[in-house]
């Protein structure tokens, strides 16, 4: 028969075969107790620094919830810029040097400058800066004064299908420029619908229009193209104009006239400004409307380079001409920065 557990103290339970440790009537007295660890810290070593006893300095892991990973090195800052700075030297600033290099180099010899006071002293250089001047010039007041009423007209005129123009105009801006001109001459060319129509009803062997191969038809196609690149930021900014200050200048008498000066034109100012100076950018490097146009009197600074490398491969005063487009361009794109800034594009 078993052995039964032996009680030698109040509340002690020992085995059988064991000996009980000796009972004392002392009371029990605890001990000083350990000082209490500060909120927050660990037995572990400290997550940054190196000790001797804990080995390399860890850094914090944020894929592990912050715990810290030994042997891992903190990659500089300043070296994930390099491989895009490289591609970019690569790509454009050496194409780029390579052509102020040539502008300043002669093929026939002579000095640094030499091409360049050949070029500027050229009647062809000062006729084609100036007709490149006033058609971006034109073209940009055109589309600032189209892309406006157009934009009102989808912005505060309720008429169906207005979100899918306002749609459209998206889709419009990644069509290419030379489609528009393509389509432009279906329509006005010597052989288009429109002479081909007039032909019809009048019996003429020719029709009248032929002015898309003169500068007019230059701005009308960079006009045409262009606008929607007014009328997008303008739409923008018309979605955050507040109603209520239109209802109010309604209810006092104020008539649609005086509410689109007073109230609605303030308002679209800075992306007017922004919307023309991106207009006014790309249309002084426009090429492709002028070569699809075939306007042989009209000779833009980027046709004068094509016409100076290609034509009579003088690439010194082609370069020379892209250098000073070049130099406009990059001007007017910090205007348009600079506005697109304080427009809040």
């Amino acid at each position: 028969m078993a052995e039964a557990p032996r009680l030698d103290v109040p509340g002690a339970v020992t085995a059988p075969g064991t000996s009980a440790p000796p009972h004392t009537d002392a009371p029990f007295t605890p001990g000083p107790r350990p000082p209490a660890a500060a909120p927050g810290a660990t037995d572990r070593p400290a997550a940054r620094g190196a000790d001797a006893a804990t080995g390399p300095a860890t850094i914090p892991d944020r894929a592990s919830g912050g715990r810290a990973r030994a042997g891992v090195r903190v990659v500089p800052a300043w070296l994930w810029g390099v491989p895009p700075v490289v591609v970019l030297a690569l790509v454009f600033l050496y194409p780029l040097a390579l052509v102020v290099q040539q502008s300043l180099t002669p093929e026939n010899g002579g000095g640094a400058f030499d091409a360049y006071a050949s070029v500027f002293a050229s009647h062809g250089f000062r006729e084609a800066l100036g007709t490149t001047v006033w058609l971006a010039v034109g073209a940009t007041v055109g589309c600032l004064v189209l892309g406006f009423a157009l934009a009102l007209v989808i912005a505060f005129v309720p008429f169906p299908g207005a979100k899918g123009v306002a749609k459209f105009i998206d889709v419009f801006l990644s069509f290419p420029s030379f489609l528009i001109t393509l389509a432009l001459l279906f329509i006005y060319g010597t052989v288009g619908m429109a002479n081909g129509v007039w032909s019809d009803l009048t019996g003429a062997a020719d029709g009248p229009f032929h002015f898309l191969a003169t500068p007019w038809g230059v701005l009308l196609a960079e006009i045409t193209y262009f606008t929607p690149f007014v009328m997008r930021p303008l739409l923008a900014a018309f979605s955050q104009l507040d109603t209520a200050q239109l209802e109010v200048a309604s209810s006092l008498g104020a008539k649609p006239a005086r509410i689109v000066r007073r109230v609605i034109l303030p308002e679209a100012l800075p992306a007017l400004a922004a919307g023309g100076s991106l207009v006014l950018v790309m249309c002084l490097n426009e090429f492709g409307i002028v070569l699809f146009t075939g306007a042989k009197d009209v000779t833009t600074l980027p046709m004068l380079v094509y016409g100076k490398a290609i034509l009579e491969s003088d690439y010194s005063a082609a370069c020379v001409v892209a250098v000073v487009n070049i130099a406009i361009s990059v001007g007017l794109f910090g205007l348009y920065r600079v506005v697109s800034k304080r427009a809040g594009a």
